[in-house]
């Protein structure tokens, strides 16, 4: 993706110099501003290693009393560790600016796939649903309110994977019962008990997920109006419409995370035994084409945990003694499991017609048709 434009009145250095670890970062591509803070994409000079860099200004921070906000994110993030959420490597700072090294996403945010595909095959929402679960699982086992979830904070690396960041309002539960009073969030994610300041807790991010899953769906968030005040309202009222074309396990669960009493939302690890995701298959992996078209659903795709995925040569049925490997060289190195894999692909009817199936798309597509 095309970097944005830069805000060119900076006073970011383009060499940012980490005294504690002894690492300089080169600053590269502007990705985005929000609030207090610019991202950009920076490069460790000595091991070519690429980061995101997100770098907050002590001026903006301090005039907007900000301070204790952007220690308490540094904080929370720091002590995070799960494979679906944005990897906090480290941070530094200078007289102007606070640097905060984390991994980088090269796919962007689901925004981004919102804004090219609009609404998403069910297939693909369960792959992705699936992991932001887990993730705000993870949260929520540790005693963490995200709140903040939405499109624009799901990142995306280069397999797919998602990756819960930004936790600029993220709050720690300190005790059994604790009920924050802030009000903050998105507004097409808001929860209503954050609106009437009665007080919120862990199902803040039920109802978050729930705007996100919908909008997966649907093509557009649940509340959204024109104007703030008409969106508050909705979400006071909790008045949306599921249209008919969703499926019934779906639509029982989006609206069993946007019930308008908290306690009436399942807790995050309940919303694994929901029929969406417990009476499918979840997706394995989706390939990167899902970033601008929907899929080709296979019927036998189920998300494993990445150190527990079969080798391709057993996911295609192939033993060692398969008469379809037809080449010395094959049967000696069986490890090459692509390579194995390929040579069943040439013998395939189906896989055949799959790939000429894409080479008249690439062909089309190159011809402006």
């Amino acid at each position: 993706m095309a970097a944005k434009p830069e805000d060119k009145s900076t006073d970011i250095p383009d060499r940012l110099f980490d005294s504690n670890q002894r690492k300089t970062y080169k600053r590269m591509r502007f990705f985005g501003k929000g609030g207090f803070a610019k991202c950009y994409e920076i490069i460790d000079v000595e091991t070519d290693d690429v980061f995101a860099g997100k770098i907050v200004s002590k001026k903006l921070m301090i005039k907007h009393n900000q301070k204790e906000k952007t220690a308490q994110e540094i904080t929370i993030h720091r002590s995070l560790n799960h494979p679906n959420i944005v990897k906090f490597h480290s941070y530094f700072e200078d007289a102007q600016n606070i640097y905060i090294v984390l991994e980088l996403c090269k796919k962007r945010s689901m925004m981004e796939l919102h804004k090219r595909r609009k609404s998403i095959t069910e297939f693909e929402c369960r792959y992705y649903i699936y992991q932001i679960i887990q993730g705000v699982k993870y949260l929520h086992d540790n005693r963490i309110i995200h709140r903040d979830l939405k499109l624009g904070n799901l990142f995306l690396n280069d397999l797919l994977h998602v990756k819960i960041g930004d936790f600029g309002l993220a709050t720690r539960i300190e005790y059994e019962g604790e009920r924050k009073k802030t009000l903050c969030g998105t507004p097409n994610y808001i929860a209503p008990e954050i609106l009437t300041k009665k007080g919120h807790s862990f199902e803040v991010d039920i109802w978050s997920i729930g705007c996100v899953m919908y909008t997966l769906l649907v093509g557009q968030p649940p509340f959204e109006t024109k104007t703030l005040k008409d969106t508050y309202s909705k979400i006071k009222k909790c008045e949306y419409r599921v249209p008919s074309y969703l499926r019934k396990p779906a639509a029982d669960m989006v609206i069993a995370m946007l019930q308008p009493n908290p306690e009436s939302r399942p807790a995050i690890g309940q919303l694994l035994n929901f029929e969406f995701l417990k009476g499918s298959k979840v997706p394995m992996f989706l390939p990167s084409s899902c970033l601008t078209m929907a899929p080709r659903i296979g019927s036998n795709d189920t998300i494993e945990d990445s150190m527990h995925r079969k080798p391709l040569m057993e996911m295609n049925g192939i033993r060692p003694d398969d008469t379809r490997l037809e080449s010395t060289f094959l049967k000696a190195n069986l490890h090459d499991a692509i390579t194995a894999s390929a040579q069943v692909c040439r013998h395939s009817e189906d896989y055949r017609s799959d790939i000429e199936s894409l080479y008249q798309q690439l062909t089309n597509l190159i011809n402006g048709k």
